[in-house]
């Protein structure tokens, strides 16, 4: 029988597909068109800090010399699709020589205007224009020195008629990425054009609001995902140095939430300098981005422990991150990935244990798999995922692949004592289907310097056939083989240096698998522990220690 709640979100969705329906008709009238042209400033106010661009783009692939290029064959060529979203963001203008003439830029700009100031699909998409908007006005300087009157106003306009667009269709938008993207488009606009300051305004009230509705009260996504939490950080970063840059108030919401997040990603930075791959993370390396904080000089207050319910173990050269969060409310589900008590671990700096990754750079179909409980470090019985996922094409087309299945977190505890640090919990997920709880411990002997893990099993009747496997996913690069006895592996991190993994389990096996934290598939290996329960309650032990 459908719930209310499922209910609801059908009929929202009929709604939200017919209105992107009807919008992608409506984009290409012509009489849309003349409803976004309005008044035309005569100049920028100011000229925000081109450096503010650097924490989101440190993509070197169209890095060139502007006077290398041919301008009348620069839009001519063929690209993919996702080379085509590259190219048209214009992120690129991060990579260019400052010291270059801009006339080929210039150029560049003009054809660009004067084939897609019309709905295009992909070029119009929101994303797309944000960072475009967001990349002329960071390096309008460079664009408009020595240029013309004619191309000045005709970029200025350009900049209004996407930005009308944008603010247009704020109202319609549910992906609180674009949201933030979308409110620093018109926080800029509003900055440097006087003529816009009623953008500024709007977008700050809009932006308290989602900063209400988005994060818990320890600055924490409620996506539990920590690469929404570094994106949404990048653009209120920005946001404050061009409020700052405009000499204007910087509102203490902003302020707030802007010292929460800092203190959310150093608490998540991992030794190999990234974030852990749950809920939609991707590999990320952070010093560029450390590099942007420095260079602002704002000091990141000591990190609170366990921020968002992901635990951080630490004892010398052993570092663990155990994800033992509820799920997400459903509407802030779409990136969500089946591995609660999932973990990863690194030893001496390097990457030992570790999560898939998110598959959104590679494909729908990587998306998709990237998000089953097979695909986490974690524990799964009779080869089903812990949460299932939307199946309604509309569903899916609305809000991207929600979780249909809630459970709870049960018993969590966290201990760090002078022997060891040690964080337990367990979750229902598997109690409606299956009639079982799981529970795992893992922990850090401090004395042995070793990790031990648990997965305790219990079924509630047995009369239904248990079949567990628990998997540990290699790091990509890193390979494991089978000792003698049979539960013991060893798994090679270099010439010199190794890791035992040992069970008190008969059956310990390698399997192939696959890896999705890149910009593509990766091959890799994975631990497994396999079996049937015989009985109401199964122990599994199991142990990574240094080899000698």
């Amino acid at each position: 029988m459908i719930s209310l709640k499922t209910a609801y979100y059908y009929i929202l969705a009929v709604k939200i597909n017919f209105i992107k329906i009807f919008k992608k008709i409506y984009f290409t009238t012509g009489f849309y068109k003349k409803s976004l042209i309005s008044r035309i400033p005569n100049q920028f106010f100011f000229f925000p800090n081109p450096f503010l661009m650097s924490s989101f783009s440190n993509y070197r692939k169209f890095a060139f010399q502007i006077k290398n290029l041919d301008p009348n064959n620069f839009w001519n060529k063929k690209y993919s699709h996702k080379e085509k979203r590259e190219l048209h963001n214009f992120l690129w203008l991060t990579s260019i020589d400052r010291k270059d003439d801009a006339s080929t830029l210039r150029q560049i700009i003009y054809l660009w205007n004067q084939s897609n100031l019309k709905y295009k699909s992909l070029i119009w998409e929101t994303s797309v224009i944000s960072k475009r908007i967001m990349s002329w006005i960071l390096n309008a300087d460079i664009i408009l020195k020595n240029s013309n009157f004619a191309f000045k106003r005709d970029f200025i306009e350009s900049i209004i008629i996407q930005t009308n667009h944008l603010k247009k269709n704020f109202k319609y938008e549910i992906d609180h990425q674009k949201k933030i993207e979308i409110l620093t488009v018109l926080i800029l606009s509003g900055l440097v054009f006087k003529e816009y300051e009623e953008n500024y305004k709007y977008s700050l009230n809009e932006l308290e609001k989602l900063i209400e509705t988005f994060f818990d009260d320890k600055g924490f996504p409620l996506t539990r995902s920590p690469n929404d939490l570094l994106n949404h950080t990048k653009y209120f970063l920005l946001i404050k140095e061009v409020i700052k840059d405009a000499q204007k108030y910087v509102p203490d919401s902003l302020e707030n939430i802007l010292e929460k997040n800092l203190e959310c990603i150093k608490q998540l930075t991992t030794p190999a300098n990234s974030l852990p791959l749950f809920n939609g993370s991707v590999e990320d390396d952070l010093a560029n981005f450390y590099n942007y904080i420095n260079h602002f000089k704002i000091k990141i207050k000591k990190p609170k422990i366990n921020l968002g319910n992901i635990h951080v173990l630490k004892n010398k050269k052993d570092v663990i991150y155990f994800e033992a969060g509820n799920p997400p409310k459903k509407n802030f589900s779409s990136c969500y990935q089946s591995g609660p008590l999932s973990f990863e671990y690194y030893y001496d700096d390097q990457k030992i244990i570790t999560n898939s990754g998110f598959g959104v750079n590679i494909s729908k179909k990587a998306r998709l798999l990237s998000r089953f409980t097979s695909s986490q470090s974690a524990l799964c019985l009779n080869d089903t995922s812990i949460v299932g996922f939307e199946k309604s094409n509309m569903m899916n087309k609305a809000y991207g692949y929600l979780i249909k299945r809630d459970f709870k977190i049960l018993n969590l505890e966290h201990k760090n004592s002078s022997n060891e640090i040690q964080v337990k919990a367990g979750h229902d997920a598997y109690l409606k289907n299956l009639n079982c709880l799981h529970y795992r411990s893992i922990g850090i002997d401090k004395i042995n310097n070793r990790v031990t893990g648990q997965d305790n099993i219990i079924q509630k009747s047995t009369n239904l056939k248990i079949k567990y496997d628990i998997r540990f996913h290699l790091y990509p690069g890193l390979t494991a083989v089978q000792t003698i006895g049979g539960n013991t592996l060893l798994i090679q991190i270099n010439k010199n240096k190794a890791l035992l993994f040992s069970t008190n389990e008969k059956n310990l096996k390698i399997e192939k698998s696959i890896f999705f934290g890149g910009q593509k598939v990766l091959d890799n290996h994975c631990i497994v522990i396999s079996g049937i329960m015989e009985n109401n309650e199964k122990t599994i032990d199991w142990k990574i220690m240094k080899k000698i």
